[in-house]
């Protein structure tokens, strides 16, 4: 039991100096529908991290988030005859450890296809 309590102090100053190297981190979440359009931007944006030698964790494909809407058919006596339509919203994470300025800049500067939302979180 003693030699557990001693490992657990080790464990966390470790932890604590991997948070200290990390001092800043950028995230930026993707969304689209279309998933070939979605994998598109992301190498494109990627690329244009690697270009300046920047650290990137990812892309994390997150969970697809599905809506599905039930409509009737016929607009009064067919009640059973319905349809059923989905949207579904894909979605990716990357995360940019220690950006530079230029990078941060040429992040701003990208050009996306339509249809693809991106958020960038410090």
């Amino acid at each position: 039991m003693e030699y557990y309590r001693k490992m657990v102090p080790t464990i966390k100053k470790k932890n604590q100096d991997a948070k200290d190297e990390t001092k800043q981190k950028l995230r930026i979440r993707l969304r689209a529908y279309d998933h070939k359009v979605i994998d598109s931007s992301t190498k494109q944006i990627i690329e244009t991290i690697a270009r300046y030698g920047v650290e990137v964790l990812g892309p994390v494909p997150l969970p697809i988030e599905i809506h599905k809407y039930t409509v009737n058919r016929s607009t009064f006596v067919h009640k059973d005859a319905r349809e059923q339509f989905e949207i579904r919203i894909h979605k990716r994470l990357l995360d940019i450890l220690n950006p530079n300025p230029k990078v941060i800049e040429a992040l701003r500067n990208l050009t996306l296809p339509a249809g693809v939302d991106i958020e960038i979180k410090m």
